[in-house]
C-alpha cells in the first residue's frame, strides 16, 4: 500500500503539492477559530456522585454553578459586619449581581446572613466576601465572571473590591493559555529551525520539518474545531497540537531525509532513493504513527473531557503528521531534487576555513558505532547500573498525591489566585472548601434537622445550613433557608475549616458520606473537596483499563513489527523504567517544591489528570524511538546469517545508523516541549518540563544504553517466537526489508 502511494506521489509531485497547499490553507483558515470553541474545564467525571449532585442543583435549584467571590477590603480597624458604609457598598454589589440573568441564588453576604460570619468575615473583621454561583457551565460562566470582574473591581467609597472564584479562574486560564501558546511557538519554531540547520546543514532541508509541522498543526486545528462543535473540547488540547505537530514532523522528516541522503550516497538516483526511502523509513514512520496514535487514543477511555480532548488532538495530529510525512515529504524531495541540499551552511563554513569535503566513512569507523560496541562489551554492568539509577531517580514517585486544580495553577499575579490566597490567609474558613449535599426522597423537617445536626458534628465542619435551620456542633443556631427544599429534594450547605484539596479535605468528604441519610432517601455530595475525591477515585478506577489497553496493543504491534515475543516485552519494561524516573522528578519538583517548583506554587499534590496524560504521551513517544531503532536493527538482522555475532553486529549498526537521528530528534522534541514549559499555568509547565525530561532520558539512558545492553545479553533469543506466531507474522506482520 505504501509503495503504491509513493509511486502515485512520484508520478505527479507538483500536483500533490498544489492540492496539499490548497487543502492546508483552507484547514488553517478554518482552524483559526478553534480556540473560541474550546473550554477550560473538563477535569471532573460526569458520572461521579459530585457531578450528579451538581446537575440536580442546576436543574432544580438554579445552584451549583462555578463559584464567584467578591472580596471587599475596608480600612484597617473597620468592622465590616457593623460598618454602615461597608454595608452600603456590599448591598450595592449584591444588587448589581441580582440584576444579571446569570448569577444564581442565594447570594451570600454577612448582612443578609449574619450566621455565616465565621465563613464570610476575616479574622480581623476588616474584610468580607460575597459568594455566588454563575450559570452557564464551562462555556459561559468564565465569560460572565470576566465581565463581572471588570464591572465590579476597583475602589468604591473607600473600600477595595476584588473578584475571584472558580469561574474567573477558568476565564483567566483561557486567556493565559492563548498567550502561552504564542510564547511556546515563538520559542520552539525558531530554535528548532536553527538546530535543524546544524543537523541537516542546508537551509532548504532544514525547512522541510518545519513545513511538515505547520501542515500537521493546521490540519489538526481544523479537526479540533469540527469536533468542538459536536462535543466539549479542552483548550489545553491546543498545546498538544502545537507541540506534537512540530515534534512528530521533525521526527518523521528527520528520519526520512536522513535515509534519503543515505540512499543517494549509496549511488541511487534521486527518484529511486525516494522510493527506497519510503519503502524503509516510510514504513517505520507509518508504524510509529500507529503506535503513538494508539497510546493517545487510550485517553478516550476516561470520562473527563479534559483527557478525552487530548485523545482527539493526539490522534488527529498523528494522522495528519504521518499523512504529511508520507505524501508531502516525498513530493518535496522529488520536486527539489539536488536543491534539497542547497544553501548548505556547513559547506560555506568549511570553505571559509579552507577545509574540503569530509570523507565518507564506513559505518564501523563512526563514533556512534564505537559507542555502541563499548556498550555491548559492558552489557552486564550497564544492565545493572542504569536500571538502578532510574529506580533511584523514580523513588519520589512513591509519595505522589493527586488533587483537583484550583486557583494556584495560575501565576500569583492573576487576580483569581491572589484573591483566593488572601482568603486562605485572612479567613478562618475557606469558602472554597464548603460542600453541598443533595437529599433525594421524602423527609420531614425533624428528620432533616437531625441529619443536618449529625453532619455538623463531623470534624472540621463549621456549620450546616438546610431548610430545617443552621446547625453547628450538633445544635440549631439560626433559622434555615426555605428555598433549600423543592418537592422531595433538599439542599444542605456544609461550611468547612479544612483545606479542601488536601488529605484533610478527602477525609472529611468520606466522613460526611458515612453519616447515615434519613430512611428512604439518597444523598449526593458535591463541592471542591468532593470533586477532588471523585476525580482521583475515577482515575484510579479507569487507569488499569487504560494501561492494559496500551500494553496489549503496543505489545501486539511491536510483535507485528519485529516478529519477536521478547523485544516487545523488553520495550514495555524499559519504558516503565524511564517514565518512573521522569515522574519521580515531577513529584520532587512540582509536588514537593524543590528548585522553587520552577516558578510555580507547590500545593503538595499534582493535578490528578496530568500524570496520566503525560504517561500516555511519553509512552507513545518512547515507542516512536523504539521503532526507529528496532527498524534498522531488524534490517541488519534479516540480511545476516542469524548468529549471535550477527545479532551484536546488527545492534551496533542499527544504533550507529539511528543514533544521530534519535539524538537530534530527541533534542529537537525536548525544545518543543520546553516551549510549553514557559507556560504560566503550573500544570502545563509541569507537562512541558516532564515531557522534555522523558524524551531526553529515553533517548539516552534507554535507546543508547539499555536497549543495546539487553539485546547483547539476550543474543539470538531477541528474535524468538513460537512457531505458530512466526507463521502468523509471516502472513500479516509489518515488513521493512
Amino acid at each position: 500500500m505504501l509503495t503504491r502511494l509513493t509511486h502515485l506521489v512520484a508520478a505527479a509531485p507538483r500536483l500533490v503539492l498544489g492540492l496539499a497547499v490548497v487543502l492546508l490553507a483552507l484547514c488553517g483558515l478554518y482552524g483559526l477559530g478553534a480556540a473560541d470553541k474550546m473550554l477550560a474545564g473538563g477535569f471532573e467525571d460526569p458520572n461521579a456522585e459530585s457531578s450528579h449532585a451538581r446537575a440536580i442543583l442546576d436543574q432544580n435549584f438554579d445552584r451549583g454553578g462555578a463559584s464567584l467571590v467578591v472580596k471587599i477590603d475596608g480600612p484597617r480597624g473597620t468592622d465590616m459586619s457593623t460598618s454602615p458604609a461597608a454595608e452600603a457598598v456590599g448591598r450595592r454589589i449584591v444588587a448589581d449581581l441580582e440584576a444579571t440573568g446569570f448569577v444564581q441564588r442565594p447570594i451570600l453576604d454577612i448582612w443578609a446572613n449574619p450566621g455565616l460570619a465565621g465563613e464570610l468575615l476575616s479574622r480581623d473583621k476588616s474584610s468580607t466576601q460575597i459568594l455566588a454561583g454563575l450559570a452557564g457551565g464551562d462555556e459561559d460562566a468564565p465569560r460572565h465572571a470576566a465581565a463581572l470582574a471588570e464591572q465590579l473591581s476597583g475602589r468604591v467609597d473607600g473600600f477595595d473590591v476584588k473578584v475571584g472564584g472558580q469561574a474567573l479562574m477558568f476565564s483567566q486560564i483561557n486567556t493565559q493559555t492563548s498567550k502561552d501558546l504564542a510564547v511556546a511557538e515563538a520559542i520552539a519554531i525558531p530554535i528548532s529551525f536553527l538546530l535543524l540547520i546544524v543537523v541537516f546543514g542546508g537551509l532548504v532541508a532544514a525547512s522541510l520539518p518545519i513545513a511538515i509541522g505547520l501542515a500537521a498543526i493546521a490540519g489538526t486545528l481544523a479537526m479540533l474545531r469540527l469536533i468542538a462543535g459536536l462535543t466539549d473540547v479542552s483548550i489545553f488540547a491546543l498545546n498538544l497540537t502545537t507541540a506534537m505537530g512540530l515534534a512528530l514532523a521533525i521526527d518523521y522528516t528527520l528520519l526520512i531525509v536522513t535515509r534519503y541522503r543515505e540512499e543517494v550516497d549509496r549511488g541511487l538516483d534521486r527518484r529511486a532513493a525516494v522510493l527506497r526511502t519510503m519503502d524503509t523509513a516510510g514504513r517505520t514512520v507509518f508504524f510509529s504513527g500507529i503506535t503513538v496514535g494508539l497510546s493517545l487514543a487510550a485517553l478516550a477511555i476516561f470520562p473527563m473531557y479534559f483527557l478525552r480532548s487530548f485523545a482527539y488532538a493526539g490522534v488527529g495530529v498523528v494522522v495528519v503528521a504521518v499523512a504529511a510525512a508520507l505524501i508531502i515529504t516525498p513530493a518535496l524531495l522529488i520536486v527539489l531534487g539536488d536543491r534539497v541540499d542547497a544553501l548548505d551552511v556547513r559547506a560555506w563554513i568549511r570553505r571559509r576555513r579552507g577545509r574540503g569535503e569530509p570523507e565518507a566513512k564506513p559505518i564501523e569507523a563512526t563514533g556512534w558505532y564505537r559507542v555502541s560496541m563499548a556498550v555491548l562489551r559492558r552489557a552486564a554492568p550497564v544492565a545493572i547500573i542504569v536500571p538502578a539509577v532510574l529506580l533511584l531517580l523514580g523513588a519520589p514517585f512513591l509519595g505522589i498525591k493527586f488533587g483537583f486544580p484550583d486557583d494556584r495553577v495560575l501565576p500569583a499575579t492573576a487576580t483569581a489566585h491572589s484573591v483566593q490566597q488572601e482568603v486562605r490567609d485572612q479567613f478562618a474558613q475557606d469558602s472554597g472548601g464548603s460542600a453541598t449535599a443533595v437529599l433525594d426522597g421524602p423527609v420531614s423537617d425533624a428528620e432533616l434537622g437531625r441529619y443536618s445536626a449529625a453532619l455538623s458534628k463531623v470534624d472540621g465542619v463549621g456549620a450546616v445550613t438546610s431548610a430545617a435551620g443552621v446547625f453547628a456542633d450538633g445544635r440549631a443556631v439560626a433559622p434555615g433557608d426555605p428555598a433549600a427544599r423543592s418537592g422531595d429534594l433538599a439542599v444542605l450547605t456544609v461550611s468547612s475549616t479544612v483545606e479542601p484539596l488536601g488529605d484533610a479535605g478527602r477525609g472529611q468528604v468520606e466522613a460526611l458520606r458515612a453519616v447515615p441519610a434519613p430512611a428512604g432517601t439518597t444523598v449526593s455530595f458535591t463541592g471542591l473537596a468532593a470533586l477532588n475525591h471523585d476525580v482521583v477515585d475515577s482515575l484510579y478506577s479507569y487507569l488499569p483499563w487504560v494501561l492494559g489497553v496500551i500494553a496489549i496493543l503496543t505489545y501486539a504491534l511491536l510483535f507485528l513489527f519485529t516478529g519477536s515475543v521478547v523485544l516487545p516485552l523488553k520495550a514495555l519494561v524499559m519504558n516503565v523504567l524511564s517514565l518512573s524516573a521522569t515522574f519521580g522528578a515531577m513529584v520532587w519538583i512540582f509536588q514537593d517544591g524543590h528548585l522553587g517548583g520552577l516558578g510555580t506554587t507547590s500545593t503538595g499534590y499534582l493535578v490528578a489528570t496530568m500524570p496520566v496524560l503525560m504517561f500516555c504521551i511519553a509512552f507513545g513517544l518512547s515507542m516512536d524511538y523504539e521503532v526507529f531503532l528496532l527498524g534498522r536493527i531488524r534490517e541488519e538482522w534479516l540480511r545476516s546469517d542469524r548468529t549471535r555475532a550477527a545479532n551484536d553486529h546488527a545492534v551496533a549498526v542499527g544504533l550507529a545508523r539511528t543514533g544521530r537521528v534519535v539524538t537530534a530528534a530527541a533534542l529537537l522534541m525536548s525544545i518543543v516541549f520546553a516551549g510549553i514549559a514557559a507556560s504560566e499555568v503550573s500544570f502545563m509547565r509541569m507537562f512541558g518540563v516532564g515531557l522534555a525530561i522523558a524524551v531526553l532520558m529515553d533517548a539516552t539512558f534507554i535507546r543508547m544504553l539499555l536497549v543495546p545492553a539487553f539485546m547483547r545479553l539476550m543474543g539470538v533469543g531477541n528474535w524468538w517466537a513460537p512457531a505458530p506466531l512466526r507463521r502468523l507474522h509471516e502472513r500479516i506482520g509489518f515488513k521493512e526489508e
